[in-house]
């Protein structure tokens, strides 16, 4: 069984390398991905959302750093920031519970401006 820092670490660098079928082999069908304007509950659900924030952020000249991370049991809590061509994310933050080695359920938060 994966640890909560081991899948959280596996989900960044997933995401980071985007590559979905790897990012999404850190959920299950009752994984729960819940934003400011949706809720995506499963694989299928999930797969979507991300498609969207892998177009995104699949350009050359887009910026993420994740300024914290923090790992408490089951709970893993991230704040990061990122520019891409179209927005700025001033400050984001994750929050996952993690069990039995997948993200049982995610929270993404986000102040976010949108470039002129």
């Amino acid at each position: 069984m994966s640890s909560t820092e081991d899948v959280l670490d596996h989900h960044l660098d997933a995401f980071g390398a985007q590559d979905m079928e790897e990012n999404l082999k850190d959920y299950g069908e009752d994984s729960v991905l819940i934003t400011h304007s949706d809720v995506f509950r499963g694989i299928d659900e999930i797969e979507g959302a991300f498609e969207a924030f892998f177009e995104e952020f699949d350009h050359s000249d887009t910026e993420l750093s994740v300024d914290r991370k923090v790992i408490e049991g089951d709970v893993a809590y991230i704040t990061w920031n990122a520019e891409t061509p179209e927005n700025v994310y001033e400050f984001a933050t994750d929050t996952f519970l993690i069990r039995d080695g997948a993200i049982e359920t995610q929270t993404l938060g986000a102040v976010v401006s949108p470039k002129d």
